[in-house]
């Protein structure tokens, strides 16, 4: 019989502890709109900042003499899963290396490109080919 006055008050406790919650959240809620926006708008600045900085280093990254030097990668393919071929311009010359975890070997050096004439060289080419 001690047990019906304890659950009594649990349960008056309870509805009590309800009602001072709901007061508590009304409060809350009609305080709590401006920090909300506050917060929004700060996150919102933030991932703009991110964007905008992104798109300026993309933007950005390769003008001219940033890190234009006289070694340049004209192209490359991977030979295995560690393994690359990769053709590097030096001045006129171009070299074919070997590229490797811990070890880099030239294997052949290629004759300097040749300038190309454009679209009306073609055509002219294309035009001697086919006159009788």
């Amino acid at each position: 019989m001690r047990l019906a006055p304890l659950l009594a008050a649990a349960i008056g406790g309870t509805a009590a502890a309800a009602e001072e919650g709901a007061r508590g959240a009304a409060r809350l809620g009609a305080s709590s709109t401006p920090q909300v926006l506050e917060a929004v708008a700060g996150l919102a600045l933030v991932l703009a900042l991110i964007f905008l900085l992104g798109w300026a280093v993309r933007r950005f990254a390769h003008l001219p003499g940033g890190g234009k030097g006289l070694i340049r990668v004209v192209g490359g393919v991977a030979l295995g899963s560690r393994e690359r071929a990769v053709v590097v311009a030096v001045g006129a010359t171009r070299l074919l290396l070997g590229v490797a975890p811990g070890q880099v070997r030239m294997l052949h050096v290629l004759p300097p490109e040749e300038p190309v004439g454009g679209f009306a060289a073609e055509l002219d080419l294309a035009r001697d080919r086919t006159a009788p």
